[in-house]
C-alpha cells in the first residue's frame, strides 16, 4: 500500500477528471488524500475523503470582456501565480501530514509541483486540459519569455531554485486526459489515458420530456460563462426553433431562455454524463471536460470557444474532423443552424468522433492512469 496526495485548484472542471483516478487507486488499497479548497472539494468529491484544506484563495474576478493577451495575462498574473502563492503553505502542511509517496498535482495547481520539487517527492502532472500540451505560445516568443519569467520567480520563492524544466510538466510523469487522435503530437513526453468517466447521475431530470422520434442536441456553455453566454443561448434557441425536426436540450443556469418560446427542454442543471448517449450533437464552449465527454460517446460537436484553453481545444476538434468551430462573439442563429445541419447530416463528423472515441477506449482511462502513477512509488 502506498500514499498519494492529490493537489487541485479551486476549479470544478479540474477536480472532476482526477476523481476516477483517485477512486481507482483507493480501490487498489492505496491511501489517497486531497489538498485544495475544502469548500470546493466538499461539493465535488463523491463520498468521504481525507481533505487538507488550503483555504479559499482571494482571486481577482475577471472581466467578462477580456480576450486574447489580456485574458492570458489575467489568468497567470491575477489567478494562477497568486493561487500558487496562496496554496503553498497549505500544500506544504498537507505533505507533512499525509507523508505521500507520490503527489498528483493538477497542471494549474503549481503549489503541488513547487512543494514536491523542494521536498524531493516524486510528482505527476495531471493535465486536465490539452491546451498546454501543444505549446499555444510557440509562435509568440515574447510571451513565452514572459511566462518563463513568472514561473522562474515562483520557483525561486517556493521551489528548488537549482531545478530546471517547466513547472507545468513534471520530469517524472505527465498524465493527460486525452489522446493523440485529438491533441496531435505533444511538445513534452506525455502518457495519454483518455478521459476518465464520471458516474452518470440522471436524478431530477425530466426524462419524459425527451422525444424519442427526434434527434436531440445538447446545448451547454458551462456554469462559469453565465455572464457572457445568454445571447449565444438565445441564438441557439432560434436556430433550433427553425428546425422542428430536432429537439434542443438546454443547460440554462442563468435562466437566459425564460421568456423564449419553443419546444425545448430547459433546466438549470442537467446530468451530462447520463444524457450524452441520447444526443446526436452537442453545442458547447469547447470546455475540455464537456468536449471529451461528448467525443467519448462519439457525439460530434459545434464549438463556440470563449477564452482560456477553449480556442485550442476547439481547434483540435476541428482538425480531427469531429466538429465545427464558430466564433462565439459573431455566431448568430444562421451560423449555428448551418453548423448543426452539417454535423447532423454529414457522416464524416460522426465517423471522426468515433475514431476519437475508439482512441479514448484504447487509452485505458482510470486504470491506465493508476498503473503509471503506481510506478512512481
Amino acid at each position: 500500500m502506498s500514499r498519494f496526495l492529490v493537489v487541485v485548484p479551486p476549479f470544478t472542471g479540474h477536480v472532476n477528471p482526477v476523481i476516477g483516478v483517485a477512486e481507482e487507486l483507493r480501490d487498489r488499497g492505496h491511501e489517497v488524500a486531497w489538498a485544495g479548497d475544502a469548500s470546493v472539494l466538499a461539493r465535488t468529491l463523491p463520498g468521504r475523503w481525507p481533505v487538507h484544506d488550503t483555504g479559499r484563495a482571494p482571486l481577482t474576478p475577471r472581466s467578462s470582456g477580456l480576450r486574447g493577451f489580456a485574458a492570458l495575462e489575467h489568468l497567470w498574473e491575477r489567478v494562477l501565480i497568486p493561487l500558487a502563492c496562496w496554496m503553498e503553505p497549505g500544500v506544504r502542511q498537507a505533505v507533512a501530514r499525509a507523508r505521500p509517496d507520490v503527489v498528483l498535482t493538477d497542471q494549474q495547481a503549481l503549489a503541488g509541483a513547487l512543494v514536491s520539487e523542494r521536498a524531493g517527492i516524486p510528482w505527476a502532472t495531471m493535465a486536465t486540459t490539452s491546451s498546454e500540451l501543444v505549446d499555444p505560445l510557440a509562435m509568440l516568443p515574447q510571451l513565452r519569455v514572459w511566462l518563463a519569467g513568472l514561473l522562474g520567480c515562483l520557483r525561486t520563492q517556493f521551489g528548488d531554485p537549482a531545478a530546471e524544466g517547466d513547472l507545468r510538466f513534471s520530469p517524472h510523469l505527465v498524465v493527460a486526459f486525452s489522446t493523440t487522435a485529438l491533441v496531435g503530437d505533444p511538445v513534452v513526453p506525455v502518457h495519454f489515458v483518455g478521459p476518465v468517466r464520471r458516474r452518470a447521475d440522471g436524478g431530477g431530470f425530466p426524462w419524459d420530456a425527451l422525444d424519442p422520434a427526434r434527434p436531440k442536441v445538447l446545448v451547454t456553455m458551462g456554469t462559469e460563462n453565465v455572464d457572457v453566454s445568454a445571447g449565444f443561448l438565445r441564438e441557439c434557441a432560434s436556430a433550433l426553433r427553425d428546425r422542428p425536426g430536432v429537439q434542443g436540450v438546454f443547460a440554462d443556469p442563468g435562466h437566459s431562455l425564460r421568456d423564449v418560446e419553443g419546444a425545448f427542454v430547459r433546466v438549470p442543471w442537467l446530468p451530462q454524463q447520463a444524457l450524452l448517449p441520447h444526443m446526436a450533437a452537442v453545442v458547447c464552449h469547447a470546455g475540455h471536460n464537456t468536449t471529451c465527454e461528448a467525443l467519448a460517446q462519439a457525439v460530434p460537436l459545434v464549438l463556440a470557444p470563449i477564452r482560456d484553453d477553449q480556442p485550442v481545444v476547439a481547434a483540435q476538434v476541428a482538425r480531427a474532423g469531429a466538429g465545427v468551430r464558430l466564433r462565439f462573439s459573431h455566431a448568430k442563429a444562421a451560423h449555428i443552424g448551418k453548423a448543426l445541419d452539417d454535423v447532423l447530416t454529414e457522416p464524416s463528423f460522426t465517423a471522426a468522433a468515433r475514431r476519437v472515441r475508439d482512441s479514448f477506449v484504447a487509452a485505458g482511462g482510470a486504470c491506465a492512469a493508476a498503473d503509471v502513477v503506481e510506478r512512481l512509488v
